[in-house]
């Protein structure tokens, strides 16, 4: 396939700043794709933007962790505290989706019912993806693969990250994404077998919080062949303004690369196809429908 690039902003729903940025973004052209929350704080605002840029396309965020849920608590209270929010444990929580049923019984309500919230919202379901990547769990890939097949879901993210990404960033950030081969492998197998596009490759995960206008710069220069997405988190504040958790993240840094004229300009002079999952899986003869 020739190259086919989709700048992506997660987390779409979760701060009106954040709101904001998509559509300055999407408005400007750079942008082509949103995560949506559908839980999250902002949501109905993120919706209401979404509707009016019909250049965007829109995906499910799925959140099942450091997020608010969409049941109720009385409905999920293995997976939320009290006040309806998911922690961060990600090991712990990812162990007890394999070994307790009760637990994966809950699971399995809450992602059909973020999916069901998503149908709401009367948008196109462009791709799933999950924050902090859960959808790697297996456990948790498996039952999205199932429900987003009731909800026609044509495409997932592949967090398939390029080494030499993660290498210019730490050793630390390389030893992740080689650690995450096996599970890339096992994602890849089971979206092929179910007939689901997905990306080839990803960039956002080493640098997430801080993909600046020179790193979009470098992405490009050296941009693979294949379904390529780079994926930010834009917003017109920075850090905690936006969330406990992100502290060190530089939102409108972010913002500025999507409005940069050199990001444009590289993005334009390469020729590349651009757009949104579901015409990646058009382009594949996948799920489209």
């Amino acid at each position: 396939m020739r190259k086919f690039l989709i700048v992506t902003a997660d987390d779409f729903g979760l701060h009106e700043a954040v709101n904001e940025a998509v559509e300055l973004a999407a408005r400007a052209g750079t942008l082509t794709a949103a995560s949506l929350m559908v839980a999250a704080p902002a949501a109905a605002d993120a919706v209401r933007r979404a509707r009016n840029l019909p250049q965007l396309h829109v995906g499910l965020h799925l959140t099942l962790a450091d997020g608010r849920a969409q049941l109720p608590p009385r409905d999920i209270p293995r997976l939320v505290d009290g006040h309806g929010r998911f922690g961060d444990r990600l090991m712990v929580d990812g162990w007890r989706y394999f070994a307790l049923p009760r637990v994966r019984r809950e699971l399995e309500a809450e992602i059909r019912a973020q999916f069901a919230a998503f149908a709401r919202t009367g948008l196109a379901l462009d791709h799933v993806n999950a924050h902090k990547h859960l959808h790697l769990h297996p456990t948790v890939l498996a039952k999205l693969i199932e429900i987003g097949g009731e909800f026609g879901a044509p495409a997932v993210r592949l967090p398939a990250e390029p080494l030499w990404f993660a290498k210019g960033v730490s050793s630390g950030a390389l030893l992740g994404a080689a650690g995450l081969s096996p599970w890339l492998a096992l994602a890849r197998r089971r979206l092929d077998g179910a007939g689901i596009a997905h990306n080839d490759q990803i960039f956002g995960i080493a640098r997430s919080g801080s993909m600046d206008e020179s790193v979009l710069l470098e992405i490009l220069a050296r941009l693979p062949a294949g379904a390529t997405e780079m994926y930010l988190h834009p917003a017109t504040r920075s850090g905690e303004a936006i969330a406990p958790s992100m502290r060190g993240y530089r939102h409108a840094d972010e913002l500025a690369a999507l409005l940069s004229p050199r990001v444009k300009e590289a993005i334009e002079t390469r020729g590349v196809g651009r757009g949104g999952f579901r015409d990646l899986a058009a382009a594949r003869g996948r799920r489209a429908a």
